[in-house]
């Protein structure tokens, strides 16, 4: 990750409210991010956790990567930019 915890930029209530259902249906989600050199990546995966860590909030995955939610592009068709 490229930006500093400082630097976070949170995220809109209602989108982390949606994450949080997700985390807890446990089921498979489509999650696009930006990765740490801004290109946009793709993931199918459970989110397991949201967390709030060092100034910032992160989600969790299945596949063992960790997000800070600024990251975040889209979960399952909801667009963090549409909330």
């Amino acid at each position: 990750m490229t930006a500093t915890p400082s630097s976070y930029q949170p995220i809109n209530c209602e989108f982390h409210d949606l994450l949080e259902v997700h985390a807890t249906r446990r089921k498979p989600a489509r999650i696009a991010f930006r990765d740490a050199d801004g290109a946009e990546q793709l993931r199918n995966a459970v989110i397991t956790d949201v967390y709030a860590k060092a100034g910032a909030d992160y989600l969790a995955m299945s596949t063992g990567e960790t997000l800070r939610l600024d990251q975040l592009i889209e979960v399952d068709g909801a667009r963090l930019a549409d909330y």
